[in-house]
């Protein structure tokens, strides 16, 4: 179904809270643009007064409101962008430059407003709440060699949340290098073959 159909179920008060807030899940899964789980965890922390959307309506319905704006400003992204490729295409370039496709290449809030910060600090400590019950790496699954590595970045990932956190939002140019450190050796180590 579509992002639509699922808008229209959030919105239809006849429906039962429960079946409502499965179709705001399922609208999520169509339109992420921080991926499913940072998007709803963004979404249910700026929405909801109450610990659990599932019980308020009009939360649910801030919800959607937030990403509905969010969805139609990347739609006319979408938009310009394939007027621009169109124009390039005439104009015999094939392909399009790099600076051209980073908003389709990775997760970020579409628009000139960024998203609320309190709202993605919520977003991150949610996230790092499920992280930090994942199970430590355990040397025994692994080389000798990778066992070390998992665990600095385990825990240089834990510690930029951390930062992130007690900074509420504003992370020092530290922990911003550490952070692009580690991003790039989690690539690296989702590339067999890329060195580290």
């Amino acid at each position: 179904m579509s992002f639509g159909t699922h808008a229209r179920r959030v919105r239809d008060g006849h429906l039962p809270l429960a079946r409502r807030h499965t179709a705001l899940r399922c609208a999520v899964e169509r339109y992420c643009p921080l991926g499913f789980n940072a998007t709803w965890a963004y979404l249910a922390a700026t929405a909801r007064p109450l610990p659990d959307m599932r019980r308020d309506p009009a939360a649910l319905l801030r919800a959607l409101d937030i990403l509905e704006v969010s969805r139609s400003t990347w739609l006319e992204q979408v938009d310009a962008f394939a007027t621009v490729r169109r124009a390039g295409k005439a104009a015999g370039q094939r392909t399009p430059h790099p600076s051209q496709t980073v908003h389709l290449r990775r997760p970020c809030w579409p628009g000139e407003t960024a998203p609320a910060r309190l709202g993605l600090v919520a977003a991150v400590a949610n996230r790092r709440t499920w992280f930090r019950r994942l199970p430590y790496p355990d040397g025994t699954l692994y080389s000798d060699a990778l066992t070390p590595h998992l665990a600095k970045l385990h825990s240089d990932l834990d510690a930029c949340a951390s930062t992130y956190l007690e900074r509420l939002g504003h992370p020092d140019e530290a922990t911003q290098e550490t952070l692009t450190a580690t991003a790039r050796s989690v690539r690296a180590l989702l590339h067999p073959g890329t060195p580290l």
